[in-house]
């Protein structure tokens, strides 16, 4: 299984737009304070990344007792993070070898990025040790075995090929995680619409989806240029696009 290397896509990372539009009040974390009422919580986002969702959710959630937590694999990534965070305790780990003490969170969430885990199990094991009883962790992930007409896939075949090796399916996910004793709920979404490929072209050419680092130059260059062929030649045209996504709520009794 191949590898993102992220000192390489730091720098633009941010560049894309919709990585900040789609962020929302997490509400999964929001029943989780509701539900279980302590005097604070220890809340840590894995593979935080440039600490876009700690820092919506540090804004969201600032009236609660909460000590933030984020950990990356990357130096390059959480020095994104450190210009915008504050309150944070940034951790350069992996989540293989969590550096942290057992028992030491309420809630870990994990967006987007479970499929980088070269060692998923080992990886699910070191959650479980690492949260409270009752805890939760939250892996909200794209669901590419739904969406093989995704545009990235629509133009870029190869980019399918590599994601097949690096995302579990969702019954693969739900077992996992019920074999080391937590209560799993594994809830999906899909939709399948129009889209102009005009507006994702400046998405393709950052070249910061991690799938689009894996493939060759060749298969990104050749993919690339028959999005910038279809653009010029009809700037309104479009293709069907699938989207699909999955969240995994899994508590450990």
């Amino acid at each position: 299984m191949k590898t993102t290397d992220y000192s390489k896509v730091a720098d633009v990372y941010d560049n894309n737009s919709f990585r900040f539009d789609e962020v929302q009040m997490d509400t999964y974390l929001a029943d989780f304070l509701q539900n279980y009422q302590r005097q604070s919580y220890s809340v840590m986002d894995l593979a935080c990344g440039t600490g876009i969702y700690l820092n919506d959710q540090t804004l969201y959630f600032e009236s609660h007792p909460i000590h933030w937590h984020g950990l990356d694999a990357s130096k390059e990534m959480l020095s994104k993070a450190e210009e915008k965070l504050e309150g944070v305790t940034l951790v350069r780990g992996l989540a293989e070898d969590l550096p942290y003490g057992s028992e030491a969170f309420d809630f870990i969430s994990n967006n987007y990025a479970f499929h980088h885990f070269t060692k998923k199990g080992q990886v699910i094991d070191e959650l479980y040790r690492v949260l409270k009883k009752n805890g939760i962790y939250k892996l909200h992930n794209i669901n590419i075995h739904d969406m093989e007409n995704w545009w990235v896939y629509h133009y870029f075949p190869a980019a399918f090929e590599e994601d097949l090796d690096r995302f579990w399916q969702k019954e693969v996910i739900f077992n996992e995680l019920t074999s080391r004793g937590f209560t799993v709920r594994i809830e999906s979404s899909f939709q399948m619409e129009n889209i102009k490929v005009a507006d994702y072209l400046d998405h393709a050419e950052n070249r910061d989806i991690s799938v689009l680092t894996l493939i060759s130059d060749e298969d990104y260059y050749d993919g690339l240029t028959k999005m910038k062929y279809d653009v010029e030649m009809d700037p309104d045209k479009a293709i069907v696009n699938d989207f699909s996504e999955l969240v995994c709520i899994a508590k450990k009794d």
